[in-house]
């Protein structure tokens, strides 16, 4: 019994993994379609966002039939309602990406950011894509490390998220409603990606460790 129960786990593991790299894939184009203006990458994004909530699900129905017929305690436990937990950011990041993607869809021909805040987009898309990848590797590997690596890179997608509502807020901001909705929900959406990064992070760093701290 005991093998088996170690194989379901695994292949928790391995379900987590995979949901993680299709994020990975959806984050990467759906902020390449919002910079670029580029509607077959965001159609390719939202249709990926889709497939993503049906696998989130799949695993989710996995891990209640293992607590089902298994009864894990102590840290086994732990695990699975973790991977219950995980698989919820893992889908509401790919919902996330999927929400970035449909505001270049609906602005296309046109961008859905002024000149002057490209280059912060840029740099927040290129951040969360980096956070994406190493939190499928950390997903993989439980390095403690990188957990906390990925924590401390969620600050920098913190400031730029503020540095939009500067922009929008300022005297000097003369852009149309449409530009100021764009940018406060497309900045929104990135900040509120990392920050599901760092609760998976969190979590995981728990199970590695057992400790908790304050604020994770």
């Amino acid at each position: 019994m005991r093998e088996v129960f170690q194989k379901e786990l695994a292949e928790v593991q391995g379900r987590l993994v995979e949901i993680a790299e299709s994020v990975t894939h959806i984050i990467k184009d759906a902020t390449e379609a919002f910079t670029t203006s580029n509607a077959l990458l965001a159609e390719r994004a939202i249709g990926m966002a889709e497939s993503n909530e049906s696998k989130a699900l799949a695993l989710d129905e996995l891990v209640i039939r293992i607590l089902s017929r298994q009864s894990p305690v102590a840290r086994d436990l732990r695990i699975l309602v973790s991977a219950l937990r995980i698989s919820a950011s893992l889908e509401r990041m790919g919902a996330l990406a999927g929400h970035i993607a449909a505001i270049a869809r609906y602005r296309f021909p046109g961008s859905a950011i002024p000149a002057s805040l490209v280059g912060t987009f840029e740099e927040m898309g290129r951040l969360d894509v980096e956070l994406a990848s190493k939190v499928t590797e950390l997903l993989r590997n439980t390095n403690v490390d990188q957990a906390r690596e990925i924590q401390a890179q969620d600050e920098r997608i913190d400031e730029l998220h503020r540095h939009v509502f500067d922009v929008v807020l300022a005297d000097d901001w003369k852009e149309n409603a449409m530009f100021t909705v764009d940018v406060t929900l497309a900045s929104r959406y990135h900040e509120r990606f990392a920050d599901h990064v760092v609760d998976i992070s969190s979590k995981v760093s728990y199970l590695t460790t057992g400790e908790w701290h304050e604020g994770e």
